[in-house]
């Protein structure tokens, strides 16, 4: 073999050398890339990603029956479906902030959630109230198809989007009782001058029927009963009321609940630390808020009678009705506010407007549904 058939073979032998150790090269990349595709696959089935964890303050006592209970749900929904990804440590009232200092500790970011009433709030928009409750408004069920199928969540998140929050529907207590009160209410006449705890609207309502209205957190209205700081106070209905013990320091137990006839609670969470969550935790949030909101209805429900049953038989509780002329005042005093706020406050009127057409509308169809289904029953 010359020289030159020597050399070219050698050559020959390099370049083959060389195109293995490329190819070799890929292989072991494209092993590397698929190795990698299959890792994030495995971490993505089994949650092992990412994870969160939020602190949630409430206006209530932890575990407090309906009311209270409705954030535990939450925060035990959202574990479940993240399968751990996202854990919520729930707090009651006064354990990290204050019962009624809820909104500012989700808004500043201190705590990433909260629950509360947007009623409590209306010393930032008197427009918030509306979203809790307001005299002679919506029932549960209304309120519900407002905030979902209507204006009413749109409208909500806006007026709260300064604050940098976003709310959610998480619980309704259905039509609540007018409270308990250790004088009677007969006529008009016998507001004047009663010191009543009644928060919302419906505490300008009292105010204006000649009564004081007061707003003072759950937790301390036993006392403020018992020792004649109040002369009523309103508080839910009877499956709450019973577990509060309102029947020991109250000597009347009056309905309906004029004043909160479809009472929606809130999810408030910072919009900071909902946005640095991933898609499928977003959607986990707003769909363990759509759950207890329900669930808290469905409890209420399910036990309203049963305490109030209890509250009439074992502790003779003397239920009465609210006079006719008494709520008619009160329903003429409500027309009139909604007036006012909605000539000083933009925003009250355009969530107002919004609110009493559809409230307008759903009674058209509850007349011939609802309303003629009691009637039958009747």
């Amino acid at each position: 073999m010359s020289e030159t058939q020597s050399n070219r073979r050698q050559v020959v032998i390099i370049l083959g050398l060389v195109a293995l150790v490329v190819l070799l090269f890929w292989l072991l990349v494209a092993s590397h890339l698929q190795s990698g595709k299959t890792r994030h696959a495995a971490q993505v089935q089994s949650g092992e990603q990412q994870t969160f964890h939020w602190k949630l303050v409430t206006t209530w006592p932890k575990n407090f029956p309906g009311l209270g209970s409705a954030a535990t749900n939450f925060s035990r929904l959202v574990d479940e479906m993240s399968q751990g990804r996202l854990t919520v440590s729930v707090y009651g009232a006064g354990e990290l902030v204050p019962a009624l200092g809820v909104f500012d500790a989700v808004s500043s970011g201190s705590v990433e959630a909260g629950h509360g009433a947007a009623y409590y709030w209306k010393g930032k928009n008197t427009a918030t109230q509306m979203f809790t409750a307001i005299p002679f408004g919506m029932n549960a069920q209304e309120m519900n198809g407002w905030l979902h199928y209507g204006d009413g969540m749109k409208l909500w998140r806006e007026i709260y989007a300064p604050f940098n929050l976003i709310p959610f529907a998480a619980g309704n207590t259905g039509i609540q009782m007018a409270g308990w009160f250790n004088k009677e209410l007969n006529t008009v006449d016998d507001i004047k001058g009663l010191k009543m705890r009644i928060p919302g609207l419906g505490g300008e309502v009292w105010r204006r029927a000649g009564g004081s209205a007061v707003n003072i957190p759950g937790g301390e209205l036993y006392t403020a009963l018992q020792t004649g700081v109040i002369d009523a106070t309103e508080w839910v209905g009877p499956y709450n009321d019973l577990a509060f013990g309102f029947y020991q320091v109250a000597d009347y137990y009056y309905y309906p609940g004029w004043h909160e006839t479809g009472s929606t609670l809130e999810l408030i969470v910072n919009r900071d630390a909902f946005n640095d969550l991933p898609e499928d935790l977003q959607v986990i949030v707003e769909t363990a808020a759509r759950m207890a909101n329900q669930d808290m209805l469905d409890e209420f429900t399910g036990r309203n009678n049963t305490a109030l049953q209890e509250l009439i038989h074992k502790h003779n509780v003397d239920v009465r009705p609210i006079p006719k002329p008494v709520l008619d005042k009160l329903r003429a005093i409500s027309e009139q506010i909604y007036r006012e706020e909605s000539a000083k406050n933009p925003d009250f009127k355009r969530v107002y407007d919004s609110y009493k057409a559809f409230q307008d509308g759903v009674s058209e169809y509850h007349k011939v549904s609802e309303e003629a289904y009691y009637k039958m029953m009747d």
